[in-house]
């Protein structure tokens, strides 16, 4: 069961997995205010509902290639408030600098969470509850193999990421999966201490500014990473 019960919106073409996150959704104790298969209803919907959270995929018809992310993006704009994940079966890191860009909150900054997750991610139900529930407290969450990608490209190429340690990097691609100092601690044995340390020379290193607020240290990560 979740600690607090959400709104949720879901959008999903293919019928067996839309019925699936809605009993899932439900079984955990949130409420499945809307149930769609067009994404060109959702930002109705969410007028309409008000709920804490989109669920939607990024694949949907007509031409089944962005219209999900075009419109969670839209709804990042008109309702800043409300937290957006997307679902993809592919890796494309170009779909976490779309959702953590300026154009995202550009009505008055958004307050909601984003995050982008492989829809495999699913299938461990307690990490996905929990992922959903950072996202709707306004936390961003980036599926660890869409990290990777972008952790590998910037290590291959020319940018600062490849003068950072080997533990270095693996905070930094801990951050940019949105988790906290404290997360990261336990995922690699390290006092809190430790990782703000390391932070701040990876901050150093990558001509970060230090920000304490976690979306926005998520997005200055990402960001590097994407231009990297």
């Amino acid at each position: 069961m979740c600690d607090t019960a959400l709104r949720i919106v879901i959008v999903e073409d293919e019928t067996l997995i839309r019925r699936g996150l809605e009993l899932l959704l439900a079984d955990v104790g949130h409420e499945v205010a809307a149930s769609l298969a067009d994404a060109a209803l959702l930002c109705d919907a969410v007028a309409r509902y008000e709920p804490d959270l989109v669920v939607t995929d990024i694949r949907m018809p007509p031409t089944h290639t962005d219209e999900g992310l075009v419109a969670a993006l839209a709804v990042r704009a008109a309702h800043p408030a409300t937290g957006v994940v997307v679902l993809s079966q592919h890796v494309q890191r170009s779909y976490a600098h779309l959702l953590l860009g300026a154009d995202a909150g550009s009505a008055g900054g958004a307050t909601g969470g984003v995050g982008y997750l492989l829809k495999q991610r699913i299938a461990d139900i307690d990490t996905f509850v929990r992922d959903l529930a950072v996202v709707a407290a306004g936390g961003t969450v980036l599926d660890p193999d869409v990290v990777a990608v972008m952790v590998d490209r910037a290590r291959r190429s020319t940018s600062a990421v490849r003068s950072l340690t080997p533990r270095q990097q693996e905070v930094l691609a801990l951050v940019a999966e949105g988790q906290s100092n404290a997360a990261i601690a336990a995922a690699l044995f390290l006092t809190e201490k430790a990782v703000v340390q390391h932070m701040s020379r990876i901050y150093d290193a990558l001509g970060l500014c230090v920000d304490a607020d976690g979306h926005r240290r998520v997005q200055a990560v990402v960001r590097y990473l994407d231009d990297a």
